[in-house]
């Protein structure tokens, strides 16, 4: 059974036990579902309205991209255990002779990559959100301004908690092509969303 198919509660019982995975990754990604999700509902709120008809095709835009974003932390949910789970394989790989050595490596190299993609995944998925969402401020239902501000947080809690499974993952990557490659990257996904998410908030406060 997906993670996703699970019910609110059924899901935050697995977070609470003590199985390791869903964790931390799976709960970023989902806190990037809530964003986007409210990125679409302001949208929603917004379209149809006399009031805001000058800004009818960005607000289509983000409707449309919140939607999208949406469905894709979602997925990312359920990858993200995946690739945990692929991780424990590897290191429980058998380790007798050189050769299994040798496959045991290659296979925790591996594994640990496609970990760190899937939580990078999450950080360029929310910054584009939060890009959207940071265009829509005051161009948008007024009456849905804190929704508007929840969305900004939610994204920005999702880039700051999938940081945390990049670097714990490139933490045990021996490629230094890739760590490097994906800590500048990282970095810069995770001033982008500080950066957007400290602008959103603080129109959004002046504005209540």
């Amino acid at each position: 059974m997906k993670l996703v198919d699970c019910k609110v509660s059924e899901f935050i019982e697995r977070l609470a036990s003590d199985a390791p995975a869903p964790g931390g990754g799976s709960a970023s990604a989902l806190m990037g579902a809530t964003g986007a999700a409210l990125a679409a509902m302001v949208a929603n709120l917004t379209l149809g309205k006399e009031k805001y008809r000058e800004f009818a095709a960005q607000t289509e835009a983000l409707q449309v991209a919140g939607s999208r974003l949406q469905s894709r932390f979602l997925e990312l949910v359920d990858l993200d255990t995946a690739a945990f789970n692929e991780v424990s394989a590897a290191y429980q790989l058998p380790k007798a002779s050189d050769a299994e050595k040798e496959a045991r490596r290659a296979a925790i190299e591996q594994s640990l990559q496609n970990a760190t993609k899937t939580p990078f995944a999450m950080m360029r998925a929310a910054v584009e959100c939060l890009e959207m969402v940071a265009g829509a401020v005051g161009k948008t239902n007024a009456s849905a301004a804190s929704d508007l501000g929840v969305a900004a947080y939610a994204l920005h809690a999702a880039t700051q908690g999938a940081w945390l499974n990049v670097l714990i993952n490139l933490g045990g990557i021996k490629d230094a092509a890739f760590v490097d490659e994906y800590k500048n990257a990282g970095q810069k996904l995770l001033a982008d969303s500080e950066r957007l998410a400290g602008e959103i908030s603080k129109q959004i406060l002046e504005s209540l």
